[in-house]
């Protein structure tokens, strides 16, 4: 019979001999085959042949892997085969079942933490750019004037030491304008001028007020009161003025009215300050001189009410800055510089405490009543630090003065002498002992003496004994009554 007859006629599922038998009756062996690895079964089915150890007839372990230099093992296709079913029939039950293998579970909830966490990344720059724009949008308030240049800042040629010490501290200029017309921070006289000096490093702050009718330069070479710079030339001047006299490098400056005042006392809810009998009375125009609270509130469009006799009160924002501008009394300038200074003082303490909510208000009612060369990012850099500034103390200047009348400037006071108290100004600021007036500060303090006729030995001592020495801790904490002498 033929190979192919034979084949046809074989059980089926059996498979052929190992040997086949050509045409002219011969065994023809299987090609590559090896009789010796191969086994008969039961009605001549060949079983598959298994290498086992050292050439012996054992079968593999099961889930061992193929012999890499072997033939193609049977055993690793159908398992993995068997794990291709079992993952096709695994989910074809999680597709009748409705549940999820448990790879794609954990694989989705790494998915959804990812965009959940992606989700407050993207909210937490929201918010973050939409503070920035808050902030931003309320400095834009505020009045930005130009800074000031080299020229018009007629800073002195100063030693080595004096500048390095300098560049420690900020040095600001503070100036409270007493315009009628609010809003115009160009001209008029400043009826507060004070120096605020940060140490940069340890956040404390000094105020320094310089009395208004202190007789100075006006940084041209004419000479008459400190307040008359602002209304000669603006703000430049009046910080040139304050560089040229003192000795010092002030770049910013800072300048209010009377609605700024105001706003600003009533956001924090009031300041609380004792009053004086005599004090309540000017206040409220009973001693022949101007009702000031009236006059606020004229200016101002803002409604208050007259003190009833001296006491302790919460002073609104109208009450308070007619404190700050009484002059009548004992002290005269010189006692008026110290209420303003009291009334600042009170405004930083209450400002440090006040909320979110507060600080707002302020923001709002004020910033548009305020002008400064600083720029936002200046502004923002500086507020960052607001808690850590400290005011640690305050004074007035000059420490050593008289007054008198010179000339057509009227009633002045007079630094006894200048360059005297300069010198005191930089001990009380900076803590400089070796500090040694520049050459244009001495030609200064000369003239002046020269116009005024008044000397370093003609300095009045006040008549409060309490009153502090510039090397104690220079201030005017107390009142200060000066006597007048009058010198043609």
């Amino acid at each position: 019979m033929s190979e192919q007859n034979e084949n046809r006629n074989r059980p089926s599922g059996k498979r052929p001999s190992a040997t086949h038998t050509s045409t002219n009756g011969a065994n023809r062996p299987v090609r590559n085959g090896n009789s010796s690895s191969h086994t008969q079964g039961q009605n001549g089915q060949r079983r598959r042949p298994v290498q086992g150890q050292n050439g012996q007839g054992s079968r593999r372990p099961s889930g061992s892997r193929p012999n890499p230099n072997g033939g193609t093992s049977h055993q690793g296709s159908r398992s993995n085969s068997n794990r291709s079913q079992t993952t096709a029939q695994g989910n074809i039950r999680s597709e009748r079942t409705g549940t999820v293998p448990k790879g794609k579970v954990a694989s989705k909830k790494k998915r959804r933490k990812r965009r959940i966490i992606l989700y407050v990344v993207e909210i937490v720059i929201l918010l973050l750019l939409l503070g920035v724009l808050f902030v931003w949008t309320k400095l834009n308030k505020i009045h930005k004037a130009d800074d000031l240049s080299k020229e018009e800042l007629k800073i002195n040629e100063l030693d080595s030491e004096t500048k390095e010490l300098l560049s420690g501290y900020t040095n600001i200029a503070l100036f409270g304008l007493d315009n009628r017309s609010n809003g115009d921070f160009d001209t008029g006289r400043s009826d507060c001028i004070m120096i605020a000096s940060i140490n940069n490093d340890t956040k404390e702050v000094r105020l320094v007020s310089i009395y208004r009718d202190t007789f100075l330069n006006m940084s041209d070479d004419t000479y008459s009161k400190a307040n008359a710079a602002y209304a000669a030339g603006g703000p430049k001047q009046a910080v040139a003025m304050l560089n040229m006299n003192l000795d010092l490098n002030i770049k910013d400056y800072v300048a209010v009215d009377f609605n700024a005042l105001v706003d600003c006392v009533d956001a924090l809810g009031g300041i609380t300050l004792e009053i004086t009998d005599e004090e309540a009375a000017i206040m409220n125009g009973e001693t022949g001189h101007q009702d000031y609270i009236a006059e606020i509130e004229q200016v101002t469009g803002k409604k208050s009410s007259h003190l009833k006799s001296g006491g302790t009160y919460n002073l609104d924002g109208v009450q308070a800055t007619a404190y700050a501008r009484i002059r009548y009394t004992a002290g005269d300038d010189y006692r008026r510089a110290l209420r303003q200074r009291t009334v600042l003082t009170k405004m930083i303490e209450k400002a440090k405490k006040a909320d979110l909510t507060t600080l707002n208000k302020i923001v709002d009612g004020v910033f548009d009543e305020v002008s400064t060369t600083y720029s936002n990012k200046e502004i923002i850099a500086m507020a960052a630090y607001l808690q850590s500034y400290e005011l640690a103390d305050t004074a007035g200047f000059p420490y050593y003065k008289n007054s008198g009348n010179v000339g057509k400037q009227g009633d002045c006071v007079i630094p006894c002498d200048l360059e005297t108290n300069v010198i005191a100004l930089h001990e009380y600021l900076f803590k400089d002992e070796t500090y040694t007036p520049s050459s244009k500060v001495t030609g200064i303090s000369e003239k002046i003496a020269s116009k005024t006729g008044y000397t370093a030995d003609d300095a009045v001592k006040t008549s409060d004994p309490t009153e502090k020495e510039p090397s104690e801790s220079v201030g005017d904490t107390e009142e200060d009554t000066e006597e007048t002498n009058t010198k043609e």
